[in-house]
């Protein structure tokens, strides 16, 4: 996915109140035959401007797979990952009502206002964190990005359940904090 793409992706909770995955779902409720009919309904009914209505009905088309099953797919043959990725997301909630949650088809997004941390089942025993932490400097355990690339500032590789301790939540809230 290109990196215009996945800003628009990361935006829109921000322009137009809704993330991806709500708005597949809006049209998977209509499923509309035609591309037209269906940029035309989120145009006139839900007020969105060309660009973000041809994306969501381009994305929706593209992958069909509910949240759920991006999920399964993501951590088949990896389930040993899965106490990690969900004591991730419990810490991230915790944050408030404004964390969004969008899996696509090998990573979870976690959104405030913009994307500030990045899920990747990077290998069967590790998961790779990204964080976007604008002035913080790599050091240690909080590596550059790696094969994020511009899309995270920072990557943190975790490969147990414990080390989502003290000092990770802190990076994590404060690259929440800085997605304002």
């Amino acid at each position: 996915m290109d990196k215009a793409r996945q800003t628009m992706i990361a935006n829109m909770p921000e322009k137009t109140g809704k993330s991806l995955e709500e708005w597949k779902k809006i049209l998977r409720q209509k499923s509309f035959s035609k591309h037209s009919d269906a940029m035309n309904f989120l145009k006139k009914e839900h007020g969105l401007t060309h660009g973000f209505a041809n994306t969501i009905v381009l994305l929706s088309k593209e992958q069909q797979d509910s949240a759920e099953e991006l999920l399964t797919k993501q951590y088949q043959g990896k389930e040993n990952l899965i106490p990690i990725y969900e004591k991730l997301v419990e810490v991230v909630e915790t944050f408030g009502g404004d964390v969004v949650k969008t899996p696509k088809k090998s990573s979870v997004s976690i959104i405030r206002k913009k994307q500030f941390a990045l899920i990747k089942p990077a290998t069967k025993s590790r998961i790779d964190l990204g964080l976007k932490l604008r002035n913080t400097p790599a050091s240690g355990r909080l590596g550059n990005s790696g094969p994020f690339g511009t899309m995270c500032t920072h990557r943190v590789q975790l490969t147990a359940p414990d080390e989502v301790d003290e000092e990770l939540i802190i990076w994590l809230r404060a690259a929440y904090k800085e997605a304002n």
